[in-house]
């Protein structure tokens, strides 16, 4: 857990909010955090933010007047859990002067402009998104296509198992590669071969890790995964360590502590993810605990 920028120059992630479907608070939840998805990646001193889920709230508070004039976030997919920040983006939203650029790939091609405003707008939401001073502009594309940001940054995408689909982004920079894997729901036969090959050599992978395998059976459909797949998946393709976000609103810190434990025992440079948690990618990662104490995580770089 770092609270200092990533070195000028390295591929870094910050995890804004980790739990899934729902927000959640009190005291079983102070280790790991409460908020719905959001992940900033940083290439260099360039910031990329991927949904916009309560975590957003918390990510514009960090920055303030350091976020950026023009902020991208690339939407997975709009389920609620993953939009429903995006109107207290502050104080990006009431500045005249900031652009948010949305980035949506599970629509065949439509941008996530009409749902957004379909959402926010009575009598749901108490005004309509026209209203803010930011500008606001959607794109969209297909899941599989690679996306390039406005000054040249590409982000390489693919389609995920989820209902209504959602979208993978893989991040290269500085030599590492960045993986973020949510919302999915593992396949039969695992692991699907084009996802790991979309995955294969990742310094660091992210994966929807929302259910145990004992919990699975009961939720299939559901459109997520166990922390299990993703070590077999993690394995097969030679990623050298594993996040595991969208969790459960139901697992406790004592449950999520007892599941990185049986985790690490099978794939040591696994964790699962904490709230405003920092990471260099390829470099040691240190997880904070309850109790105040860390255990690094080995991390090799990519040469």
């Amino acid at each position: 857990m770092s609270k200092h920028p990533a070195p000028r120059g390295g591929l870094a992630l910050r995890f804004w909010g980790v739990r899934g479907s729902t927000p959640v608070s009190g005291p079983d939840y102070l280790e790991f955090g409460g908020s719905t998805p959001c992940l900033e990646v940083t290439c260099g001193d360039r910031m990329v933010l991927i949904d916009a889920g309560t975590g957003l709230f918390n990510c514009g508070q960090h920055h303030r007047d350091a976020l950026p004039k023009q902020v991208d976030l690339l939407f997975s997919h709009l389920h609620l859990d993953h939009v429903g920040g995006l109107p207290f983006f502050k104080p990006a939203v009431f500045d005249p002067e900031r652009t948010i650029t949305t980035y949506c790939g599970n629509l065949d091609g439509a941008s996530a402009e009409a749902t957004i405003d379909r959402l926010f707008a009575p009598p749901i939401f108490p005004v309509t998104l026209d209203v803010i001073p930011c500008t606001l502009r959607h794109r969209g594309f297909r899941a599989g296509e690679s996306v390039t940001l406005d000054d040249g940054l590409r982000v390489d995408t693919l389609p995920l198992h989820h209902p209504q689909g959602s979208v993978g982004y893989r991040f290269e920079h500085g030599g590492r590669r960045l993986c973020v894997i949510s919302d999915l729901e593992h396949t039969d036969p695992w692991p699907d071969p084009k996802l790991a090959e979309f995955v294969a050599g990742a310094d660091l992978m992210v994966y929807d890790g929302m259910f145990t395998d004992c919990e699975y059976p009961r939720c299939k459909g559901w459109g997520h995964s166990t922390w299990q797949k993703g070590v077999e998946l993690a394995k097969a393709a030679g990623v050298k360590a594993l996040a595991i976000i969208h969790l459960h609103p139901a697992h406790s810190d004592a449950t999520l502590r007892a599941m990185e434990a049986e985790m690490q025992a099978e794939m040591p440079t696994a964790f699962i993810a904490r709230e405003r948690q920092q990471v260099e990618v390829g470099s040691e990662i240190r997880p904070r605990r309850a109790e105040g104490r860390a255990r690094p995580l080995k991390l090799a770089r990519i040469a």
